[in-house]
């Protein structure tokens, strides 16, 4: 799948700093089948303590036991960070919505996922933004 070149993308010291510091993380597209990318970076980063907050818009009680959201705005909790399993196109309405709940620190797009007008949106609302990379991957790089 080919995608655009990130023009607004944190650095290996920031996304350090972004695992050291987040704690509440919301995984937009977080999908119930264990066989699924989304899946098994969530269970990845839930297993490394970090609290996982899944947001999938069919009808799900839990994922990875956790209580499921239809989207962002629902959740009632602080959000640290967003990271976003879902198509390019769908960041913008993404990144506004994290712009209106104003406690979203880090926008995080995976691997394949670039949306420089949605990412430069984030960023000057104040969030750090990671695009195109695999927070699992980046994890075990940076924190181990």
């Amino acid at each position: 799948m080919e995608c655009e070149f990130p023009t607004v993308n944190a650095d290996d010291d920031q996304v350090k700093e972004i695992f050291e510091s987040v704690k509440t993380i919301a995984v937009l597209g977080l999908s119930p089948d264990e066989s699924k990318d989304s899946n098994m970076v969530a269970r990845y980063l839930q297993n490394k303590g970090y609290k996982i907050i899944p947001v999938y818009p069919k009808d799900n009680e839990d994922i990875l036991g956790e209580k499921v959201y239809t989207s962002l705005a629902d959740i009632p909790q602080k959000v640290d960070m967003i990271n976003i399993f879902r198509k390019p196109s769908a960041l913008g309405a993404i990144a506004d919505a994290a712009i209106a709940r104003g406690d979203v620190k880090v926008f995080w797009s995976q691997q394949g996922i670039v949306n420089n007008a949605a990412a430069q949106k984030a960023e000057d609302a104040g969030m750090t933004v990671v695009q195109n990379r695999c927070s699992m991957v980046e994890h075990r790089k940076l924190i181990g």
